[in-house]
């Protein structure tokens, strides 16, 4: 496991100064000075950082530049893109994991702080809706969870899933993919499933002590990494927009959106979330079917109400619905 606190290392200082520079070269005794190190301690730093995958090209009397960096998410590629206060600042990263959402409970438990992250490079067995498995190959994609302590009642807790949604369908359009969220923790493209985000919290009666939000995203998922049974019904960002995408500046971008949005939930409450998780809905004003443990409902899906919950139209009375799984249906013939 990798961790990184704040304040960042040397290696991860290196790499900030030479993605700043772009392709123009930056001297070692630029390097150096910025550093507070000798030209041969940076020369070091950047042998190191060869052998961990970065390509850095050296050339006397110019310097230094990067040329590539390797597809990770180890805090080496995530830390230098932060713009973040909190969210990632100390990120835990994995080579392989069962569960984010595990780890982070753990985490949690044992005192870890509010934007703690655990990141893996892939999920054999993580934790979906309704006891399902959302499982991510290696190096593909993007299977995290973070550590919230928000200090409100645990009445509250369910708009996070509705916060974090917003996020990751605003993240997923600015990288230039068309997502849509459907009720209560799914994002699509094209209605195929591209993320699913997974809200566990610990809590007594009158406040929240913790709350692990997970966000799976298929970044770069091949159509043939999907078993059969899902392929019909799933995607993902490289699938949908035929290229691959940046795994580190994804989640860095995602990262930091999420924070806008917790920030906002906190400072104005849950209606500036309502209103813009309505614009990106995806079943808003069609008819669906609803199953949960107890019934099956079916109607047309009018609205959210002001904790969240789903309202469905059914035989002309409104049904108020905490949780289920959705499925858009063909209209009922008149």
């Amino acid at each position: 496991m990798e961790t990184v606190e704040s304040e960042l290392s040397n290696e991860e200082m290196i790499l900030s100064f030479l993605a700043e520079g772009g392709s123009d070269f930056i001297s070692g005794a630029t390097l150096s000075d910025k550093l507070g190190l000798s030209r041969t301690a940076v020369w070091k730093y950047v042998e190191t950082l060869r052998k961990l995958g970065y390509t850095i090209e050296a050339q006397p009397a110019r310097g230094y530049r990067l040329l590539q960096v390797p597809d990770r998410l180890t805090p080496l590629e995530v830390s230098p893109l932060l713009s973040t206060r909190d969210l990632g600042r100390t990120l835990h990263h994995f080579e392989a994991l069962p569960s984010t959402n595990v780890q982070a409970f753990e985490l949690a438990q044992e005192g870890a702080l509010h934007g703690e992250v655990v990141i893996t490079e892939s999920q054999t067995a993580g934790k979906g809706r309704r006891g399902r498995a959302w499982v991510s190959p290696a190096g593909k994609n993007l299977a995290m969870s973070v550590i919230l302590r928000p200090e409100i009642p645990p009445t509250r807790a369910p708009e996070l899933t509705l916060v974090a949604a917003v996020a990751l369908a605003e993240t997923l359009k600015e990288a230039g993919a068309n997502a849509q969220i459907k009720w209560p923790n799914d994002v699509q493209l094209d209605g195929l499933k591209v993320a699913g985000i997974l809200t566990e919290l610990s809590a007594d009666t009158e406040r929240v002590h913790f709350i692990v939000l997970g966000i799976g995203v298929n970044l770069n998922t091949e159509v043939s990494d999907f078993p059969p049974e899902v392929r019909e019904l799933a995607t993902s960002v490289a699938i949908a927009r035929q290229q691959q995408v940046p795994r580190a500046l994804f989640t860095a971008a995602l990262l930091t959106k999420l924070e806008q949005w917790l920030d906002t939930w906190q400072e104005e409450g849950f209606a500036p979330v309502r209103k813009a998780w309505k614009s990106l809905s995806s079943i808003l004003g069609k008819d669906v079917l609803v199953r949960s443990d107890a019934k099956e409902l079916r109607g047309v899906a009018e609205d959210i109400d002001e904790s969240g919950a789903l309202l469905l139209r059914v035989d002309g009375r409104l049904e108020r619905v905490l949780a289920g799984d959705v499925e858009q249906v063909r209209p009922r013939k008149s």
